[in-house]
């Protein structure tokens, strides 16, 4: 028990007296972080919602108190230090305000609420110095844990996840038939889910696994080296668990590890794990170093300098509020009218809608249409568009929750895509593809192949890749020509790939600038006059 009190390095709560130089800088400092967290209170109050939701991110509600009890342990050294403001700082925090206009004009919920967070951390260094912010550092760097970013790299590890268990089963000489996140064996079939990327082991152990390196270790290598294996533990850990899990539910005819309770076994196999990875950190464990005791700071705090500062922040953090307000008010509310025609263009008519048992999941567009169109030598082609007008975080064109086959699907299966450019006649164009296959049923006579073209419409252009598509947005509304976006879906269910692949190509050549004037005489109803 006294080893880990030590390790925590818990101090007395010594009696502590605030230096009048201080006293004197605490006020705008103070009325800075307000100011802050006042503009900005719907940024916060959408990082609070997004803890209370979602479980990957339950973690953050400790954070604040965390950074808070770091703040006070450092309490003695920065006595010490003699707190003045720093005008050039003032940089740094226009960047982030203009990083969080940005994220704002694309509905961007990562970039607003990093940049948000930025914004907070370089108050100390722009009210209080930057002697007191390297003092802070660690602090400060760990308030970052409460931004609710890292979902996006939920389908990366499924991807691994699955990969490692097939490959440990065919070890184990389990016969595995695979087919995307889905798997055949035996004893039955199984899914890697979104609950089975381990995303939320990985948020865990990296912010506990930083609290600990900083706790216990003074080398910065024996942090960066435990961090490092914070990192990887619950990846490795999140293979193994779901390689037991399988094959506990195989050798037991599928009795046990199944339904709710292999999530169960799961967080009891993850916390063993991490309980052995601090027992063994804390034997690395390092004596504190204490510092000397230095005289408390004096001086006076520079007065005119520090308001003058904090009345420029002021102007700083406003600025892109206005704007945006500015953006949002020019821009009409107009219901978006958007109907593809009977012959979209020439030898391209209207036929009936192809795999209507496949949903895409568009999340809350403006207006949704789904068509499918037989072109030359009976080639067919299916359309589905979201359109977007008036983002929001809850209605916006780029959004991880926008996907081909939710996870939760029975039906359908994605396999992994990749962009690809093509060669068309009016010049290069980029899209990325996809597969999406039906699930065998007993007694089907033919299992639906569609191969799917992703693109992007923003500004007259199409776009692929979601940065890019992103950045065009944020222009398109900082030039005043409004953010009317679509997310276009081709796809195609011939015999073979190659057939199918020449139906798109050839319905994009012909019948693609049409599409594209259905999209622009929609967007055209809604300009400024």
């Amino acid at each position: 028990m006294s080893s880990l009190l030590q390790a925590l390095r818990i101090k007395a709560l010594t009696p502590w007296s605030v230096p009048r130089v201080w006293q004197g800088a605490l006020l705008p400092f103070g009325g800075v972080l307000a100011l802050l967290l006042l503009l900005y209170r719907s940024t916060g109050e959408a990082m609070v919602l997004i803890w209370t939701r979602s479980e990957t991110y339950a973690h953050a509600y400790v954070v604040p108190p965390i950074v808070l009890w770091l703040v006070w342990r450092q309490r003695h050294e920065l006595r010490q230090i003699t707190p003045k403001p720093d005008g050039w700082m003032l940089l740094p925090l226009a960047l982030a305000a203009g990083a969080w206009l940005v994220g704002d004009l694309v509905a961007a919920n990562s970039v607003t609420q990093l940049a948000f967070m930025a914004m907070l951390v370089l108050s100390v260094p722009l009210m209080l110095g930057r002697q007191v912010a390297w003092c802070l550092l660690f602090p400060l760097a760990f308030a970052f844990f409460a931004v609710p970013v890292g979902e996006a790299l939920t389908p990366t590890l499924m991807q691994w996840t699955a990969d490692f268990t097939i490959a440990a089963l065919q070890l184990s000489g389990v016969p595995v038939y695979r087919e995307g996140f889905r798997f055949v064996i035996p004893s039955g079939s199984w899914s890697v889910v979104e609950a089975c990327s381990g995303i939320r082991y990985l948020m865990a152990s990296f912010m506990v696994g930083s609290l600990f390196a900083y706790l216990n270790y003074n080398s910065p290598k024996r942090r960066l080296i435990f961090v490092t294996i914070s990192l990887i533990l619950p990846i490795a850990a999140n293979w193994v668990r779901a390689y037991m899990i399988v094959m506990l539910g195989h050798l037991s005819n599928n009795r046990i590890a199944t339904g709710a309770d292999h999530i169960l076994y799961g967080w009891v196999f993850f916390g063993i794990v991490i309980m052995m990875l601090f027992w063994i950190g804390a034997r690395w464990a390092e004596p504190m170093q204490e510092g000397p005791v230095l005289a408390p700071a004096s001086g006076v705090w520079p007065v005119a300098l520090g308001w003058s500062v904090a009345c420029l922040s002021l102007a700083v953090l406003a600025l892109p509020l206005w704007a945006s307000q500015r953006i949002a008010s020019i821009e009409p509310e107009v219901a978006v009218k958007l109907d593809l025609p009977a012959e979209l263009a020439k030898n391209w008519r209207a036929a009936p809608v192809m795999a209507p048992t496949w949903e895409p999941v568009v999340v809350n567009p403006t207006a949704r249409v789904r068509a499918s169109f037989q072109g030359p030598g009976g080639a067919t082609v299916g359309v589905v568009i979201g359109y977007y007008r008036q983002q929001t975080p809850l209605r916006k064109l780029v959004s991880s929750t926008n996907v081909l086959v939710a996870y939760e699907d029975h039906d359908w299966i994605e396999l992994p895509g990749a962009e690809r450019r093509l060669t068309l006649a009016s010049g290069p164009q980029d899209v990325k593809q996809a597969r999406v296959l039906q699930v065998e049923m007993p007694g089907s006579s033919r299992r639906q192949r569609l191969l799917v073209w992703k693109l992007y419409w923003i500004d007259g252009q199409w776009v692929t890749g979601d940065l890019r598509a992103k950045l065009m947005g944020a222009w398109a509304r900082l030039a005043g020509r409004g953010d009317d976006a679509a997310l276009v879906l081709l796809y195609a269910d011939e015999p073979d790939d190659a057939q199918s692949e020449r139906a798109l190509t050839r319905f994009m050549e012909t019948a693609g600038p049409a599409l594209v004037g259905q999209l622009e005489a929609a967007r055209n109803r809604a300009l400024p006059r």
